[in-house]
């Protein structure tokens, strides 16, 4: 329903015009269809508990001035079902109540158009809260129509296109965003309580760094330089831990990924990202755990939720696994007992895994876990102990000097959580940088810059950090049932139309 397609001559454009028309009656009757403001005195949410024991058939002396979306008319506006962001309320015009001059302004309302009334408050014979209107104004004239009432707005790629539209006709999908906002609300109240410091970091950086993704790329005119967009909030908050300006640390913020979309992939997406001094990550992983279930308690009232057909279980402690062990319970081999790349790529082709022949050990690992372990990960759990060559901002196991102290949380198949006991050596942070800048050289698009600013701040020295960084996104897409990430984001990216 753009302007492309609204053809001269379709039923929608016969619409716009009629109401088109109707602007112009107002205007003849010294009506401005679209005032400056109007003095709303309640909620229709208010007025429904405040007057819930209000017996059918009574009437109040109380007035009220409510406004909201016209939703429903009937019998030539008599009744009206008016919504606003709250509830839904019954508006009651009768002749006998509206001056002649009003009611000729009512026969020009149409469904969709904003609307304020002022009257008094009553519950009609058959049980409805209403207000009998003695006034109304007209807030905002719609030209376009609401999708039909028994047909909805269910086309998925109009829904994501005109958010606006899906939010005035599907009231699951304005619960969805209100949940949204309740749920960081909730983050910010745990992590509060927890001490930690809420700070903000550059989205514009000099290079991508503390993630493995192709970043966008910018030019700053005045400056005379290229940037990119944000691909992790984590070498920043790093920095600020070695300044001391806390000793946990955290930000909510915008990331950008030059990728593929998919039901869990959006370009630009929001990340929570946190570091504590002085822990590690057996503490992050109590901490995330607590978090989410703190978080769904708060919102939902449960930390068990349901997600599709499985029944999810919320409540700490998650379970913990290792990465090999998952991968030898899953296929009974050992990838601890196996040294070189090239008989690890031999092993997962004889598990049928795809994978490259340039892949390091550590890349099979990981490609083998992707593919035999991680869909069954329903209930929450903790993978820990990553191969080194795919964590090259993690501290070597204490150990095992081939794996790495990073956990990613599982949950519903997804990772939905990264963390570590934060690599904070400076000359292993080098070396792990410069075997990023190799595979880079060699094609590898996702690999990490070396960041001289940000070893420079390590070698001033970095405390013993745990750090975890989880998406934000995806989290809303557990706590509401959602099947994809562009339920959950209000205006995910989409390809041009034309």
């Amino acid at each position: 329903m753009t302007t492309q397609t609204r053809e001269a001559g379709s039923a929608i454009e016969q619409i716009r015009q009629t109401r088109i028309q109707k602007l112009a009656d107002l205007a003849d009757k010294g009506v401005n269809p679209y005032p400056y403001k109007f003095d709303k005195t309640a909620s229709a949410k208010e007025l429904q508990e405040k007057y819930k024991d209000l017996p059918a058939g009574e009437e109040t002396t109380d007035v009220y001035s409510v406004a909201g979306r016209v939703m429903a008319i009937r019998n030539t506006g008599m009744f009206i079902d008016l919504m606003d962001d709250t509830a839904k309320i019954q508006i009651f015009s009768h002749k006998e109540n509206l001056p002649e001059e009003q009611l000729k302004i009512l026969k020009l309302v149409d469904i969709g158009d904003i609307v304020g009334f002022t009257g008094t408050i009553r519950r009609t014979p058959r049980g409805e809260l209403s207000i009998k209107s003695t006034d109304l104004k007209l807030l905002s004239k719609a030209l376009l129509p609401l999708p039909e009432k028994h047909h909805g707005l269910t086309d998925v790629e109009i829904r994501y296109r005109q958010r606006y539209v899906d939010l005035i006709v599907n009231e699951d999908v304005r619960d969805t965003f209100r949940k949204r906002s309740l749920i960081i609300q909730k983050i910010r109240e745990f992590l509060a309580k927890e001490g930690y410091l809420e700070v903000e970091t550059p989205i514009l950086q000099t290079m991508a760094s503390g993630a493995n993704a192709r970043p966008f790329t910018t030019h700053h005119n005045a400056l005379e330089m290229d940037l990119t967009l944000r691909i992790a909030l984590e070498l920043y908050l790093k920095r600020l831990i070695v300044g001391g300006v806390s000793e946990r640390v955290y930000e909510i913020g915008k990331c950008f990924r030059n990728e593929g979309i998919d039901t869990r992939h959006n370009p630009e997406f929001t990340m929570i990202e946190l570091y504590q001094a002085y822990a590690d990550y057996n503490d992050m992983m109590t901490l995330t755990e607590n978090m989410v279930a703190y978080v769904a308690q708060e919102v939902l009232g449960t930390t068990k939720i349901q997600y599709g057909e499985h029944e999810i279980d919320l409540t700490p402690p998650w379970d913990r696994k290792t990465m090999i062990g998952a991968i030898k319970d899953a296929t009974g081999i050992d990838f601890l007992e196996i040294y070189s790349a090239k008989q690890a790529i031999e092993t997962a082709r004889r598990l049928h895994v795809p994978v490259e022949d340039n892949m390091n050990w550590g890349q099979v690992v990981d490609a083998v876990f992707e593919e035999k372990v991680e869909p069954g990960l329903i209930q929450p759990c903790h993978i820990i102990d990553y191969p080194r060559e795919i964590s090259p901002l993690a501290k070597v196991h204490r150990d095992n000097d081939r794996l790495t102290e990073r956990f990613e949380t599982r949950v519903n198949g997804w990772e939905i959580a990264n963390a570590f006991s934060e690599l904070t050596d400076p000359i292993d942070q080098r070396m792990r940088f410069e075997a990023q800048a190799k595979a880079k050289a060699e094609g590898d698009e996702e690999a990490m810059d070396i960041d001289e600013d940000f070893i420079n701040a390590l070698e001033y020295g970095m405390p013993p950090t745990g750090g975890m960084g989880m998406g934000i996104d995806r989290l809303v897409m557990l706590l509401t049932n959602s099947p994809s990430i562009r339920d959950v984001i209000a205006f995910p990216t989409m390809r041009n139309k034309d």
